[in-house]
């Protein structure tokens, strides 16, 4: 790919030629080396370049035209233009998108956030033994049947005609292993584990394998429950995936839709327990996908959208943000629509009154994981009703749980939160810490 400088100088000599005096380009490429292996021998490699650039052009009469393309070269970047031009005489006539004010922000430079990639055959040697480690670790563990080790490396930039450029770049490995447990007479059982670093070198391959072995071993002894209302305690994954599923709260253009459980006078308002405070904050130390700018080059931030159980803040694009008379939050997305989307969660809080220890709890319900959220989600109702593992805390004895489903409203559980840990755990969607929640329905046997 040409350097963003070239790029930016290529499209501004194009666009004069072609008579166009607004313009903006978002693009982004990916360099990715990956690994799969099924019983001691390698299953799948794989190794992608690929790229992606958004073209946006303003006619004399404001409206708007998009295109994307995968060639920057000027060529390429001649064609995008011409076709953002002739699509701008169809574009939307009302909340048109504009640059940025925050376009050409000074942004703080994180530093280097790179790393060397190692040799596909490390990633391979790596899974393999991790693989019969595993595998190794009991013997109703049958297999790996899910796993997974890869490399990426990410470059992204945005320039516009009015004349922001930036850019950055960053590195980062990921390993999931996901094991099957087999037993006569008993249900398969399974559970995996997943770490991600800024390089492979500095990836916790044994931490993952270890809970992988811990978890899959511990679904073994199983047992159903019976149905009714129990103290929960969200592992901090299943909270955030509960938690991102209504989104919708904090989101502004869902907002101005009217596809929201919020509404633009909700700020301020007592949305959960005093004890829960979450930031949307994609510069946050422990966020190994760190992004300084969003897609229309706004630059990233801490957005506090629950403060002490408080609903403070939106998450906006420039475009929401001026109709609801306030600042962009570096939450953009560009492409045939402007979008609006979280970055990375943080999720902490305050402990609750009385003694919360998990290890010497009674009848407690540890959620580790949440299924079938995409079927099992209402996201305008607030409603929810899904399928989970987890385990039932019996004499400070874990007991897997067979079989069984959570209900409840997104809002009536963030307001029963009567505890929140110290220690946080990094997840792909966030740091979030374990929650405990009182008196959710489980619908057992």
């Amino acid at each position: 790919m040409p350097t963003v400088a070239d790029i930016a100088s290529n499209a501004e000599s194009i666009a004069r030629q072609m008579g166009i005096q607004k313009y903006d380009i978002y693009g982004s490429s990916v360099d990715e080396n990956s690994a799969q292996v099924d019983h001691g021998e390698p299953k799948q490699v794989k190794a992608s370049s690929r790229s992606s650039v958004i073209v946006r052009v303003w006619n004399d009469e404001g409206t708007l035209g998009v295109t994307s393309t995968t060639d920057v070269d000027p060529t390429g970047l001649e064609l995008a233009l011409q076709t953002a031009q002739a699509a701008s005489a169809f574009g939307p006539k009302e909340h048109i998108p504009d640059f940025s004010p925050e376009a050409k922000a000074s942004v703080d430079n994180p530093g280097s956030q790179t790393a060397p990639q190692v040799p596909v055959s490390q990633l391979i040697d790596t899974l393999l033994d991790s693989e019969k480690r595993l595998v190794d670790a009991h013997p109703a563990i049958a297999g790996v049947p899910y796993n997974g080790l890869s490399q990426r490396d990410v470059e992204k930039f945005y320039l516009n005609s009015d004349g922001a450029l930036r850019q950055e770049s960053c590195s980062y490995a990921s390993l999931y292993l996901y094991s099957k447990a087999e037993q006569e007479g008993r249900k398969p059982r399974a559970a995996g584990a997943y770490r991600v670093s800024r390089s492979f070198d500095k990836l916790d391959v044994n931490g993952c394998l270890e809970e992988a072995a811990e978890k899959t071993i511990s679904h073994l002894n199983y047992e159903k429950i019976k149905s009714g209302k129990y103290q929960v305690v969200f592992a901090p994954e299943a909270f955030l995936s509960l938690f991102g599923a209504f989104s919708n709260l904090f989101n502004a253009q869902r907002i101005l839709d009217k596809q929201s459980l919020s509404t633009p006078d909700a700020l301020g308002t007592m949305l959960a327990s005093p004890l829960l405070s979450v930031h949307d904050d994609a510069r946050h130390p422990q966020n190994v996908a760190l992004e300084t700018f969003d897609g229309e080059g706004t630059p990233t931030r801490q957005v506090p959208l629950i403060t002490d159980g408080v609903l403070t803040s939106f998450i906006h694009s420039a475009g929401t943000a001026q109709r609801m008379g306030t600042s962009p939050t570096g939450n953009a997305g560009i492409g045939a629509k402007v979008s609006v989307g979280s970055n990375f969660y943080h999720v902490f809080g305050q402990a609750g009154e009385g003694s919360f220890d998990l290890d010497s709890s009674d009848g407690t319900l540890l959620i580790d994981d949440l299924s079938a959220l995409h079927a099992g989600v209402n996201a305008l109702q607030g409603s929810f009703s899904l399928p989970f593992d987890g385990w039932l805390i019996r004499g400070g004895e874990r007991v897997s749980v067979d079989a069984a489903v959570i209900a409840g409203d997104i809002r009536e559980v963030l307001k029963s939160i009567i505890h929140i840990e110290p220690e946080a755990t990094i997840t792909p969607g966030g740091v979030c810490p374990r929650i405990w929640v009182e008196g959710l329905s489980v619908t057992g046997e």
